[in-house]
């Protein structure tokens, strides 16, 4: 039916008659009215809003949960009351410790069982003849209470000289009697109606105590469970729910629900350690690879729980944090809060930080080479330069330094390295290059001396080195610079100085990012004796910088959170404590920044008589022997010719490499700087070499004149 609406008026206009007008019929559309709505429809739409409101809910939560808090604690009181009564409890146990395979506990659950089960069937025996025993003794003591009582009778009457006294002591028990049966009858019907209800309110405490109702019924707090305590229940829910079918049915038929796979749980630094001992059938590293499930059953992030294997069989070792405390800040490095501190490189331990207990985690750095990874921007540089830092502070270390980020992270050891390279470019790459070879020649020096010689330490150290590995320049006879072949400079130097270098103190320290086969080849990362890593992105990365031995035995170097996690490092190494039975070892690093290492420094060239810090390796030029001899020995006043020696080495391995005290002395013999004893030594003295060095100047000058 159409909707539009007809409306009859008179048209004035177009009159056909005198006096008469026209009729017009106009149809107008109508206005499309709004759709009623059913009045059902409105309300379900009401009544939904209404029920699926967040108070609604709340509401409802809360009814469900006060509710089954008394179910709850119904069934943990008759359970308790089960155990208690019957061997249920040594059942149990009995049962867990032959799944443990321990059977000498096992046996000794066993005679607590029939210990238990013999005094319960004397009490039933008891029970047999107690009635008998009750009606004697009851028939006795009421004969004794009567004579009592009249004989207490027969006094207050004699007393009082009242012959009806006798029966006072008996009236008056009679009406005591009848007080307290008047009383029940008095309160047993409001007994018989709180009574229960006091027992319900019993099992809601209980229940609530307990937390005896679904995840989803708990209020928001308990429901998170951030923060939680761990405890043995919450671990062996926490494995049960791993999604491993064999671990779920062990648990199943263990009577104790699981609790003998657990040791003790321990404080252990910012949180707890437990040890957990996997029933037959699954494996150590089953569990390892559900380690984001396993913290999440713990109601923790994944960086929060570490797992690793120690030395008992089929056994994994938990670390759980406490909620959030990872994310704080660790102690200031004694570095920067001791002035006096100083540095022993053979007995001596760095101070590098604090492992996840929370105690002191130190490093022997004597004759190991370091190898230490990451991404970029964790905290690298810094980790590896603390451990410099300390180091210099042992008057006897000498240093090496290429810095192939060249941002000045290294600045504050000029004048305390023999030699600092600092920058990116491939010149700088080769400097470098040049530096670590020369460091090869005094090995190789070293190791032809006498045997029995004592060296002091040097140490290379290689800040970025992934930029020397990928180089491409290459020298005049087509050697590669960089790369991993036979002939690739930089590559082989390392190789050698790993080979051979630790014998004689010379030692390589190295600091790569993001490594992989082609900036960090296998055999330059194996060749480290420390080697640790901060954040990677992946397991095979972290194979990469640690080894398979370490990741297998629970090192993640990948599971550290970048950015958040900077300056935490996972080491594999025999210098630092590490608990027995793992690989690895996680250390969260002390960060000493910028002006506190130059301070540090300032107190290590103190120590020292001066060092004259090269910038560059000379390459390509005629060398003046006696100016490089007054180079080395610098600002001291006078060197030990050994010393000038390994300096004369370390500047220009060709020309002084293979250099003996006799090749020394010829160089010095009538300059007036010959060398001379002091407190029993041969030294070279500095103002000598200057008045010998000004009149070898003044004689170039005269030749060059004439």
């Amino acid at each position: 039916m159409s909707n539009n609406v007809v409306h009859l008026h008179k048209n004035p206009e177009q009159p056909t008659t005198p006096n008469a007008q026209v009729t017009t019929l106009t149809v107008v559309p109508a206005t499309p009215a709004a759709p009623l709505v059913p009045l059902w429809v409105r309300s379900g739409r009401a009544i939904r809003t209404a029920v699926t409101h967040e108070s609604t809910k709340t509401v409802g939560r809360a009814v469900a949960r006060h509710g089954l808090y008394v179910w709850g604690g119904g069934r943990i009181v008759a359970r308790r009351t089960w155990d208690g009564r019957t061997g249920a409890r040594y059942e149990r146990f009995l049962r867990a410790a032959e799944a443990a395979g321990n059977m000498e506990l096992a046996g000794e659950w066993e005679e607590r069982l029939q210990r238990f089960r013999e005094a319960r069937h004397r009490r039933r025996m008891d029970l047999l003849t107690s009635p008998i025993d009750i009606a004697k003794g009851a028939l006795v003591g009421t004969g004794l209470g009567i004579g009592t009582l009249i004989a207490l009778g027969v006094v207050l009457a004699i007393a009082n000289k009242d012959i009806t006294d006798v029966v006072t002591p008996i009236s008056a028990v009679i009406d005591f009697i009848r007080l307290l049966i008047t009383i029940v009858q008095v309160v047993w019907g409001p007994a018989l109606r709180v009574g229960p209800l006091l027992a319900l309110l019993a099992l809601w405490a209980v229940g609530r105590h307990q937390q005896a109702a679904p995840a989803w019924a708990l209020p928001a707090n308990v429901r998170s469970g951030e923060g939680e305590p761990i405890t043995p229940s919450i671990v062996v829910k926490a494995l049960r729910d791993l999604g491993i079918p064999a671990m779920r049915n062990a648990i199943k038929e263990m009577g104790d629900a699981g609790a003998s796979m657990l040791g003790p749980i321990r404080i252990a630094g910012c949180g707890v350690e437990v040890d957990v001992t996997l029933p037959s059938g699954v494996s150590t590293n089953e569990v390892q690879q559900r380690r984001r499930k396993l913290a999440e059953n713990l109601t923790r992030h994944e960086h929060e729980v570490f797992i690793t294997i120690p030395q008992a069989a089929r056994t994994v070792r938990l670390w759980v944090a406490d909620s959030g405390a990872l994310d704080e800040p660790i102690g200031p490095s004694p570095l920067t809060t001791d002035d006096t501190l100083t540095a022993d490189y053979a007995k001596g331990r760095a101070p590098w930080g604090q492992d996840l207990r929370g105690d002191a985690a130190a490093i022997s750095l004597y004759q190991r080479h370091l190898l230490i990874t990451g991404l970029s921007n964790q905290g690298k540089t810094v980790a590896l330069r603390s451990l410099a830092l300390w180091v210099a502070l042992d008057r006897s270390v000498q240093f090496l330094m290429g810095d192939l980020k060249g941002v000045g992270d290294w600045a504050m050891f000029d004048g305390l390295a023999t030699t600092l390279i600092q920058g990116p470019t491939d010149e700088h790459v080769m400097d470098v290059t040049e530096m670590v070879e020369g460091a090869v020649q005094e090995m190789n020096r070293r190791i032809q001396a006498p045997p029995g010689t004592v060296f002091p330490p040097l140490i290379v150290v290689v800040d970025e080195a992934q930029v020397a590995f990928m180089c491409p320049a290459k020298d005049d006879a087509k050697n590669p610079y960089g790369g991993s072949k036979a002939n690739s400079r930089y590559f082989m130097a390392v190789r050698k100085i790993h080979n051979q270098g630790r014998a004689v103190n010379v030692l390589m320290w190295q600091g790569t990012q993001d490594p992989t086969d082609q900036n960090l080849p296998k055999l330059v990362r194996e060749g480290a004796h420390t080697r640790a890593s901060l954040a990677l992105g992946t397991e095979s990365q972290a194979r990469m910088a640690l080894g398979d031995k370490a990741v297998d035995g629970g090192a993640a170097p990948n599971m550290l959170r970048p950015g958040l996690d900077r300056g935490t490092l996972v080491v594999a190494s025999d210098g630092i404590q590490i608990p027995a039975g793992q690989a690895s070892i996680t250390v969260r690093t002390h960060y000493i920044d910028d002006d506190q290492a130059k301070a540090i420094t300032d107190r290590a060239r103190a120590l020292r008589d001066g060092v004259t810090t090269l910038h560059a390796v000379d390459r390509d030029q005629d060398r003046d022997p006696l100016a490089d001899i007054a180079s080395v020995v610098g600002t001291a006043e006078r060197v030990r010719t050994k010393d000038v020696l390994s300096r004369l080495g370390t500047l220009n391995a060709d020309a002084y490499g293979g250099w003996s005290f006799i090749d020394l002395k010829r160089v010095l013999d009538g300059t007036g700087a010959e060398p001379y004893k002091s407190d029993g030594v041969m030294v070279v003295g500095r103002d000598r070499l200057a008045r010998a060095l000004a009149n070898h100047d003044g004689e170039g000058s005269a030749s060059a004149a004439e």
